[in-house]
């Protein structure tokens, strides 16, 4: 194993070297002082590059110099960035335009015209209950109408022409006008009968048979609108102030494995006083298999900086009597740097002053150190 020269050690010897080569010198050769001493100063000369190139090796292996006095450390650039933060809230996807539908009129259901996943139109008959009743009813109205209305006709002919009462024709002209209210009110059960969607979309759920009895207000066939889904959420009223229309939104829906980046199109003004909240909606893209109630994790923008920004992770600031400060590598020294600190967000902080650009943070190491240690950064 090869033993490295201590710098001391070295020189010592050299200097005996030199020593022993000047009392050899002295005591032979020629007795000329002058021929002596020019002799003896060529050999120091030579001796002394020696010395100096011995010394320069040995400063390169060796352990028990400067380098051995300093911490290794290690060191990240600082360069500005757009520093963003965030409000994080459970939210939901919604449809726009979803609506349970039910018969108006209870009855035993005679069709059902749709499918689970048919689309339909605005208008479009879905499901019909059992209206022969009605119909037939509305059938021998119609032969009475017929009846009337000729009555009436006949009647306002007199009239015209000055022939019989006035009572006459009132009374036919009443007689008539009433059947046509009891068939147009006989046709609006006809109507209240079916189940009619009143939006375009698709048909999500159809909970109906053949054959069952259908009620009013219970919720048979459902109709969505997949292209106007939004998020909605509420929020606290202490973030009031901070959301706005506009804000960007970021929805995480962990179940889809998926995330997406809108922003809020409404953002409520009015406080729930039960909740103290106030709701948000974004608007999510239409070409996306977004299923309505799917659960989503929300992060709203509260915060961008007007500027770039330093921004340093907030587990390397320390804090003293004087305030929050940094562990900075300058030329070799660790550099004690108070910072004055912004916004704070999932472990990052916004510097507002005492760093600029080019700056290295020291972010290991840091914690062994003091202001003034001689470092080496790896």
């Amino acid at each position: 194993m090869t033993t490295l020269i201590n710098k001391s050690t070295m020189k010592n010897s050299i200097l005996m070297l030199a020593m022993a080569v000047f009392i050899a010198a002295c005591g032979g050769g020629s007795k000329d002082p002058k021929a002596q001493l020019e002799k003896l100063k060529s050999q120091r000369a030579d001796l002394e590059a020696k010395i100096t190139a011995l010394e320069e090796e040995v400063a390169k292996t060796d352990t028990t110099g400067d380098n051995e006095k300093r911490t290794e450390v290690l060191t990240v650039e600082l360069q500005p960035q757009i520093f963003k933060t965030y409000l994080e809230v459970q939210g939901h996807v919604d449809a726009d335009e979803s609506v349970s539908l039910s018969t108006e009129m209870p009855g035993t259901v005679t069709k059902i015209n749709v499918k689970v996943g048919n689309r339909v139109s605005k208008g479009d008959v879905l499901a019909e209950t059992d209206s022969r009743a009605t119909q037939q009813q509305i059938a021998d109205l119609q032969t009475n109408l017929d009846l009337v209305s000729q009555v009436y006709e006949k009647q306002k002919n007199l009239w015209e022409q000055k022939i019989g009462t006035e009572i006459q024709y009132l009374q036919a002209k009443t007689n008539k006008e009433s059947l046509e209210k009891k068939i147009a009110a006989m046709q609006e059960q006809i109507r209240m009968s079916k189940i009619i969607s009143p939006i375009d979309g698709t048909v999500d759920l159809i909970n109906l048979k053949i054959g069952q009895m259908a009620a009013p207000q219970m919720g048979v066939i459902t109709v969505v609108n997949f292209s106007n889904l939004k998020l909605k959420a509420d929020m606290s009223e202490s973030y009031s102030t901070r959301v706005k229309n506009g804000s960007e939104v970021i929805a995480i829906f962990p179940d889809m494995k998926d995330s997406v980046t809108t922003k809020i199109n409404y953002a409520s003004r009015a406080i729930n006083p039960m909740t103290r909240t106030f709701a948000i909606e974004a608007l999510l893209d239409g070409k996306k298999e977004y299923h309505p109630n799917t659960v989503a994790r929300l992060k709203v923008n509260d915060y961008v900086s007007p500027v770039p920004v330093l921004v340093i992770p907030v587990k390397y600031i320390q804090k003293s009597s004087e305030g929050s400060f940094v562990m900075i590598d300058e030329n070799g020294t660790a550099v004690q740097k108070m910072v004055t600190l912004g916004h704070e967000y999932s472990g990052y902080a916004e510097v507002t002053s005492g760093l600029k650009t080019g700056d290295k943070l020291i972010t290991a190491g840091y914690d062994l150190i003091i202001d003034g240690t001689k470092i080496v950064s790896k």
